[in-house]
């Protein structure tokens, strides 16, 4: 779990100079076609991202339901599942 947590922190972080990157291009006046670029980059390490946490938490519900037949976690896992894949 906790080589987990570190991969999502990592990932987070390389979002966020990514994403300072692309406020710096837009300050000088970079080219639209380069900060789209930069921008869907982004949107899709954000995906991978909330994919891998998606997983963790849906293990760990999978894990409490089968162990102490909480349909509760169920519930919380189909709606997170479901505003995922809007």
């Amino acid at each position: 779990m906790e080589d987990q947590k570190k991969n999502i922190l990592v990932r987070l972080n390389r979002i966020e100079g990514q994403i300072r990157g692309i406020r710096k291009m837009i300050e000088s006046d970079e080219d639209c076609k380069a900060v789209l670029t930069q921008l869907s980059a982004v949107k899709s390490a954000l995906d991978s991202t909330s994919a891998i946490v998606l997983d963790t938490h849906a293990k760990e519900c999978l894990t409490g339901i089968i162990t102490n037949n909480e349909t509760m976690d169920l519930d919380d896992l189909l709606g997170l599942m479901k505003k995922f894949l809007k």
